[in-house]
């Protein structure tokens, strides 16, 4: 009998596109599901309130719930320490294996993984965000030796709005950062409607595209010892073996 997966995603309380297009994701995996827990975000930005919701308790209660729920993975499918910083992510996931016993990822690591395997030092980074926590993303890739030598953003903050973005308005932004010199581009919000245009805009551009939903889906399968290459029409991250 095939052992049945579940993978569990923390979700901001906002968000309404990770859960339809995770989903999809695994729809061609019959023994793989998702289970969601949610926390509240609302607002992307900088305000202390805004960096608050954040803090690493009121994640760590949706993680137990999920726990609850025997999963095999814990990923938290959000891309917040672009902005706090990447040390946010690594105590979170070894918090929540702490407190729960389930292996723990995060949209940011797995895509941090995925750029140091391919050995990419400048890519170009597509958000919704303000231009100061572009700045921040940006600068915490910097110190970090890798270079977002080009980005675009849409100056939105409530996160709500950002599942609204058009996908015509994404494919554009990626097509601007692909004249650039870039060796990936990244659509990092893990409430954007991206995921399922890498394959198209890949075939279009030549340049792998790494989404922040992808990433997390990418690794939490590979945690779990899922073959990834089941998906392999979600763009070529799902269709390499190391």
């Amino acid at each position: 009998m095939t052992k049945k997966i579940r993978l569990g995603m923390l979700t901001p309380s906002s968000n309404t596109a990770l859960e339809p297009i995770t989903c999809a994701m695994v729809s061609s995996l019959p023994n793989v599901t998702i289970h969601f827990s949610r926390f509240r975000v609302t607002e992307i930005s900088l305000r202390g309130p805004a960096l608050n919701q954040f803090d690493l308790d009121n994640i760590l209660s949706a993680a137990r719930l999920l726990a609850d729920a025997r999963v095999d993975v814990i990923s938290w499918n959000g891309t917040s320490s672009g902005w706090l910083g990447f040390h946010q992510d690594k105590m979170l996931c070894h918090k929540i294996t702490e407190a729960t016993g389930i292996p723990a990822t995060t949209s940011v690591l797995a895509l941090n993984e995925i750029l140091k395997k391919k050995g990419i030092t400048r890519f170009g980074l597509a958000t919704p965000y303000l231009s100061d926590v572009q700045s921040r993303i940006i600068t915490n890739y910097r110190t970090s030796g890798l270079d977002c030598n080009a980005e675009r953003h849409l100056d939105l903050h409530i996160n709500y709005d950002f599942a609204q973005v058009k996908e015509e308005t994404i494919r554009q932004l990626v097509r601007e950062l692909a004249k650039e010199d870039v060796q990936a581009i990244s659509t990092f919000c893990t409430n954007l409607h991206a995921a399922h245009l890498a394959e198209e805009l890949e075939a279009e551009t030549g340049i792998p595209l790494y989404d922040t939903i992808a990433t997390v889906m990418w690794k939490s399968l590979r945690l779990a010892g899922v073959d990834t290459r089941a998906l392999k029409d979600w763009g070529s991250l799902f269709r390499e073996v190391d």
